[in-house]
């Protein structure tokens, strides 16, 4: 990233720290992926049990490994070789952890936190299920409104599939055809609109970077 985009990914982060803490979440800003990693660290207690969703953002932060290798009890769905059963009853462990990791495919100016998913894991997750939700997101995650996130959604859709390797029209045409298959990504929407409902529950980090999808 060179400077001037540097400068105003520095300039959104802190404008949604603060736009966001007035919404009753918990915010945080981070300089970078490692910062964002060092602050996710401190935020989680050792021992807890800890869920994750699919995340780009996760990744550039080492997060897997570092959760894996830690002193924690880790809902590892990332485990080589797991038949799809077992990948689907970690997802259901997931949704009683202590903490869930993960980003947002897009927030708005408004607050929302807006995620779209195959299986709808994440999306539940996030909504209900464990104690506390850590989402973690670069500049590039932030749009205006609820209409510009959902033709966010739309857009990285086969970028998504493409890593999941889901055999989705979308992967070959560049973009989303709205399939009505088994493997599309965009089979749940969940629209996060506030953090109040449950205090302390939401806690968001923004990175000044352009991280992920």
């Amino acid at each position: 990233m060179d400077k001037y985009r540097k400068r105003r990914a520095v300039a959104i982060a802190h404008e949604m720290v603060g736009l966001l803490a007035e919404k009753g979440y918990i915010t945080y800003y981070a300089e970078n992926v490692e910062e964002a990693r060092d602050k996710v660290l401190e935020l989680i207690p050792k021992g807890a049990s800890v869920g994750v969703g699919g995340s780009e953002t996760l990744k550039a932060m080492d997060m897997i490994n570092i959760l894996r290798n830690g002193d924690y009890q880790f809902f590892d769905r990332y485990q080589e070789g797991l038949p799809f059963s077992e990948v689907e009853e970690i997802y259901r462990q997931a949704l009683l952890a202590d903490v869930f990791l993960t980003s947002s495919n897009a927030i708005t100016r408004q607050g929302q936190l807006v995620n779209i998913d195959s299986s709808g894991n994440r999306v539940a997750a996030i909504s209900y299920g464990p104690r506390k939700v850590i989402v973690v997101a670069g500049v590039n995650k932030v749009v205006d409104t609820l209409d510009d996130a959902m033709k966010r959604l739309r857009q990285i859709a086969p970028l998504n599939a493409m890593r999941v390797h889901h055999k989705a029209p979308c992967v070959e045409t560049g973009k989303c055809m709205d399939c009505q298959i088994q493997q599309s990504v965009c089979n749940s929407v969940g629209i996060i609109n506030h953090g109040r409902k449950t205090p302390g529950r939401f806690t968001i980090i923004m990175i000044a970077d352009e991280i992920g999808f």
